[in-house]
């Protein structure tokens, strides 16, 4: 069960994050029979579904660093309930998608051939399913430690892709995905930084930090000069200006100084059992 630990015996801890991972799916099937999702429901239905995957997919790949900055082994536990959650919320997205067509699969697949960001995005899509189809004891012992762990890094390339459809069908307002693509370099950056089983030193969290938030500015100004009209030097200006609220790269760098700031907190020491005679 989802909700015990390694031993079998239950666990409160991975019982509330397992309840907490149907709230979003709750929520919008409230604002679906309320008829609060706007003019136009099965786009919004769709959008939504789609934005909690990723989400999900980036809090799956936080549990390596939150685990080894806050200390705490048993984080680890929760990755494989948050990737199969990823997926179902991605098959939601799927299905609400062709709902939105009227169940017309082959013009669903019509539509993700023609389409270059439904492409994308369904790529993405058949590389979560074959992470969650392994996600199992089983799955981990026929294809080996060595072999699983290879085959479930594929989730790096996944979760590129998947923000790439998510920027191309944003449109105009790519302030989610830029903020999304800002903490996915900082995630790729930990992994880079990081020493083996352990986090990264203080002054290197604060560099990434930095450098994060510099790669999200850099990233949010080649998609305005490359795929927009609008001016991308002012878009890159924005950042200094926090009249209107705080762009993504500056957003970036507040989590990125959270996570030193989680760093920089004083390990707890156990006490150690005396020696016996």
């Amino acid at each position: 069960m989802p909700w015990r630990d390694r031993t079998g015996a239950f666990s409160p801890f991975k019982a509330v994050v397992f309840a907490a991972l149907f709230l979003p799916a709750l929520l919008l099937a409230e604002a679906a029979w309320t008829a609060t999702l706007g003019p136009k429901p099965w786009q919004a239905a769709t959008h939504d579904s789609g934005t909690w995957a990723i989400r999900l997919l980036l809090l799956s790949l936080a549990i390596t660093p939150a685990r080894q900055i806050l200390r705490q082994a048993r984080i680890a536990e929760l990755r494989r309930m948050i990737g199969v959650a990823c997926f179902a919320y991605v098959m939601l997205h799927l299905v609400i998608y062709a709902g939105d067509l009227a169940f017309d699969w082959l013009k669903v697949a019509s539509e993700i051939l023609r389409r270059i960001y439904l492409t994308i995005g369904f790529v993405a899509l058949l590389g979560l399913a074959a992470l969650a189809a392994t996600s199992t004891d089983g799955a981990v012992q026929r294809l080996g430690g060595p072999g699983w762990r290879r085959l479930h890094r594929l989730a790096y390339p996944i979760a590129a892709l998947a923000l790439v459809h998510f920027t191309l069908q944003s449109k105009a307002d790519v302030t989610e995905p830029m903020l999304m693509a800002g903490l996915f370099a900082w995630l790729m950056g930990y992994r880079l930084v990081a020493p083996q089983g352990g986090a990264p030193s203080l002054p290197v969290l604060l560099a990434l930090a930095v450098a994060a938030a510099a790669a999200t500015a850099g990233i949010e100004f080649a998609w305005y000069a490359l795929a927009t009209g609008i001016n991308p030097w002012r878009v890159l200006e924005a950042n200094l200006d926090v009249t209107f609220g705080l762009r993504p790269a500056l957003w970036v760098g507040i989590a990125g100084l959270g996570a030193a700031a989680l760093r920089a907190l004083p390990r707890r020491r156990t006490a150690r059992r005396p020696a016996e005679a």
